[in-house]
């Protein structure tokens, strides 16, 4: 498979989502990250990381499951939202890969439940294409032309023991 991203280009580029996020965004402690499970949590918690490590931004950290969500899946699990309400906050929403953007349309129906936010954005490691839905991410780590038949495998130290990105 070939090799798309080592660890150091994932941590570049999880840098550079931190500083376009601060670049955007006078109130950085005023946001909600919600990492979308289970890779997108681990990419939440890396960003809110750099934020602190870049100006002492305290963001808070929560996962969300959006299966229950999907319009693609038959059997959907119970809901379980965060204990958190997204009310009035600014919400980026954290995953690895943006494919067809059903599963960021399940984030945001999610976030919506929470609460009503002020925003919502959506930051990713891999933007792939291929949309069936009209979403995309405001803050990319890396733009990748795949085929649809492709897969990207996204691999994290916190999950896989490694960091890297492939395509197969």
């Amino acid at each position: 498979m070939p090799l798309l991203m080592d660890g150091a280009a994932m941590q570049r580029s999880i840098k550079r989502i931190a500083h376009e996020i601060i670049e955007q965004h006078q109130q950085v402690d005023q946001m909600l990250l919600l990492g979308i499970q289970t890779r997108g949590v681990f990419l939440a918690q890396r960003i809110a990381k750099e934020l602190f490590e870049i100006d002492g931004s305290n963001v808070e950290v929560e996962s969300i499951d959006v299966k229950p969500f999907r319009d693609d899946l038959t059997e959907k699990p119970a809901m379980q939202l965060p204990h958190v309400s997204t009310k009035d906050k600014q919400v980026i929403l954290i995953d690895d890969v943006l494919f067809t953007g059903r599963t960021l349309r399940a984030a945001m129906d999610a976030v919506i439940a929470m609460g009503r936010p002020t925003r919502i954005q959506c930051a990713v490691l891999i933007d792939r294409g291929h949309r069936e839905l009209p979403v995309t991410a405001n803050f990319i780590g890396k733009n990748i032309a795949t085929k649809r038949s492709e897969r990207v495998f996204v691999q994290l130290v916190e999950q896989d023991g490694v960091d890297r990105v492939e395509l197969d």
